[in-house]
């Protein structure tokens, strides 16, 4: 078993990530993973990412707060506990548009 704290969770510094502070829970230098790594990412009000798209498909889960999701077919407010599913190569930017700060749940399988 490979158990990561929260506060002791790696944090990492993806590009067009604005306002955002974003730890491994497993996974590269979080631990040892096979098939997928699993990360938190908080935003802060008014923060968000570019859009952009990756090879793998991404799963997103709203753990506080609301979090708007765009993608080139238009925009979808999530709340705690709400997921969604992003497919390969399917931009998407991430945005927090509300005055309180919002925690997501990122898995996503290894490129």
């Amino acid at each position: 078993m490979n158990v990561t704290r929260y506060g002791d969770a790696p944090q990492y510094f993806p590009d067009g990530h604005v306002s955002m502070r974003c730890v491994r829970l497993q996974g590269h230098e979080a631990g040892p993973a096979e098939s997928l790594w699993l990360g938190v990412s908080t935003i802060e009000p008014g923060g968000y990412t570019t859009m952009s798209a990756s090879a793998v498909e991404k799963h997103y889960v709203v753990l506080a707060g609301e979090l708007t999701v765009e993608t080139d077919d238009g925009a979808m407010l999530l709340l705690a506990n709400d997921s969604c599913r992003l497919a390969p190569n399917e931009r998407r930017a991430l945005k927090n548009l509300s005055s309180a700060p919002v925690s997501v749940l990122l898995a996503m399988p290894f490129a």
